[in-house]
């Protein structure tokens, strides 16, 4: 049986109509909770309102917006599923409702087991109520009894890093400090569910170093997790499988390495796709653009972005020196989808060339590029001694495909790396000295 299983799932907006509250369980409990900070006057009629009254169809409340349109997807117990898409998706909605902070439209969902949310800061707090309060508030409405958070607190507080202040409210944390500690208490309360919004973005790199750790524990214990994040680094390594959304449509469900390869190939420049980039001429007069164009070629000066591993790749820059600057360099970098650079090709560190002329074409080799069988982005700078003239990310996407480059018919996954090395392994009877 499914951890997840979400079934035609639709949520429909309305722009600029009013959106009454709707009240989940998790946020009635919360305001009972804070009794003594706040009048509880209607707390109970509130905690049965709709955020979403019916579509009458007539338009009278304004233009209406589709966040999720007729999404379905499984999720099984123990997996790590990424959410992809751009800002607008429908990624934070689809939390949202997976959480029952809001109703869906249409559609059904169905979550097995308790589910812990954290999708922005201080989620689940009440901030007049102190980190401790907070806690057992947190557990109590995962259903949990006073012993097994006794049992738990310890280890919350201490993975939190806010033992100095958990008898403050909360109000008076930092937004750094709230999410640590409401990380904490996700993943610490023992959810079946656990669902992580881009919040993670607030701690420093150390807690997300920590959480990332925390999270693949999560699931090696058969615990399921729904991570959603730009950071696309992070989702390769956390995550086996990933969807892709756009425009509140589910486009895209697999591995997660073809999930990211496609969720960039929707915004691969229609110009680099053929192995050449030619940028845009807005504002050349002005900036002195030094760009004109950049191709990619095989040994055959073949035209084209697909090479097997371990061939060998050139790179054509043609330029013109409107600035007719005599310390101009160019760098080339080579990304993993991710954004993780992998190596640079400068004209002044790799060949002492710095280049004068006023215009021409510049030529780049590669004699044996040795990554590995996916795809990867190439970005390009202009430098001078006065910084940085010109940039172009993302220009072209170099895809690298299977080959007997190390001649044993076999190369490791890119989940193992991203580079085949030449290296030769034999039997030795004893480890030769060294000579000093």
């Amino acid at each position: 049986m499914p951890a997840i299983r979400v079934e035609n799932l639709s949520k429909q907006y309305r722009l600029g109509a009013h959106q009454d509250g709707y009240r989940t369980l998790r946020e009635s409990l919360t305001e009972a909770a804070a009794a003594p900070f706040r009048r509880l006057h209607g707390a109970a009629r509130r905690a049965f309102n709709s955020d979403y009254q019916g579509d009458t169809g007539d338009g009278r409340n304004g233009d209406t917006l589709w966040a999720l349109k007729d999404v379905s997807f499984d999720v099984e117990p123990g997996e790590v599923v990424g959410i992809i898409g751009r800002n607008g998706a429908g990624k934070s909605t689809l939390l949202k409702v997976l959480s029952r902070i809001t109703e869906p439209s249409s559609g059904r969902i169905a979550l097995h087991g308790r589910v812990g949310s954290l999708l922005e800061v201080g989620t689940g707090f009440h901030p007049e109520l102190t980190g401790r309060e907070n806690i057992y508030m947190n557990g109590a409405i995962l259903g949990m009894s006073r012993q097994e958070i006794d049992r738990k607190f310890d280890e919350i507080v201490d993975f939190s890093e806010v033992e100095q202040f958990v008898d403050t409210p909360v109000k008076r944390y930092s937004s750094g400090m709230q999410v640590r500690l409401a990380f904490a208490v996700a993943a610490h309360l023992e959810p079946e569910v656990l669902i992580v919004d881009e919040v993670l973005a607030v701690g420093d790199i150390a807690f997300q170093q920590k959480c990332t750790r925390k999270m693949r524990s999560i699931s090696q214990g058969g615990r399921t997790i729904l991570f959603v994040s730009h950071n696309l680094q992070a989702l390769a390594a956390l995550c086996e499988r990933a969807i892709v959304l756009r425009g509140g449509e589910l486009v895209f469900a697999s591995d997660v390495g073809a999930a990211i390869r496609h969720y960039r190939s929707l915004d691969v420049p229609s110009d680099g796709r053929d192995g050449e980039f030619v940028p845009e001429p807005q504002g050349r007069e002005n900036t002195g653009t030094f760009i004109k164009s950049v191709r990619t070629t095989n040994k055959r000066r073949e035209q084209g972005t697909s090479f097997p591993v371990g061939s060998e790749v050139h790179f054509e820059v043609d330029f013109e020196n409107s600035l007719r600057r005599r310390d101009i360099s160019i760098a080339i970098f080579i990304s993993t989808l991710e954004r993780q650079r992998l190596m640079m090709l400068h004209t002044l560190v790799n060949s002492g060339l710095q280049v004068s002329n006023d215009c021409g074409t510049l030529h780049c080799v590669i004699p044996s590029l040795p990554l590995l069988a996916t795809d990867y982005d190439v970005d390009i700078f202009v430098g001078s001694s006065a910084g940085i003239l010109e940039s172009h990310e993302r220009i072209l996407t170099l895809r690298m495909t299977e080959s007997n480059y190390l001649g044993t018919n076999r190369l490791p996954s890119t989940r193992q790396g991203v580079v085949a090395i030449p290296a030769q392994w034999s039997f030795a009877d004893a480890i030769p000295e060294r000579t000093p």
